[in-house]
């Protein structure tokens, strides 16, 4: 079962971060996106043992801070721990490789993060397969899509 306690520290964490920010070719807070990836683990949960059910909420809640924010590694630590900070960093992209690499960097450290993390990617791919951003060519999408099963054969 997870913490509400933490649930409540990690959301308020996370709409803060993301205050500026909003759901890419729409009106709508990014605080929709991260509350609809942590809704679908949240009922995933519901069906199936994913392991460390607070440590999942936590980082779906957190999963895009460090990417897309102005949050320092040291400051998630400090506020979450270790444990959550290596589990948003494994579903962070890391720019300082190669985009053709991206990728395959990110299921390897998802992978090595275990079950949690790996629902936690399928989860916002899920949601983001919803209707794509307006200013998304054929091309894009269809390369999200490829992106999306790679993503799913990988953890499937």
């Amino acid at each position: 079962m997870w913490n509400q306690e933490n649930y409540q520290k990690a959301i308020a964490f996370a709409g803060f971060a993301h205050r500026k920010q909003l759901v890419p070719g729409t009106e709508y807070c990014y605080v929709v996106h991260i509350s609809n990836v942590t809704a679908e683990i949240a009922r995933l949960m519901m069906v199936e043992k994913i392991g460390d059910e607070d440590f999942a909420i936590q980082c779906a809640l957190l999963h895009d801070v460090i990417e897309d924010t102005e949050v320092t590694q040291n400051e998630l630590k400090n506020k979450f721990g270790e444990k959550v900070l290596n589990g948003v960093l494994a579903l962070s992209k890391n720019n300082e490789i190669e985009k053709e690499k991206r990728m395959e960097d990110s299921l390897k450290r998802i992978k090595e993060q275990g079950k949690e993390i790996a629902c936690i990617k399928m989860a916002d791919r899920i949601t983001n397969l919803q209707k794509p951003p307006h200013y998304w060519t054929t091309q894009k999408i269809k390369q999200y899509l490829d992106e999306s099963n790679i993503i799913y054969n990988e953890f499937n």
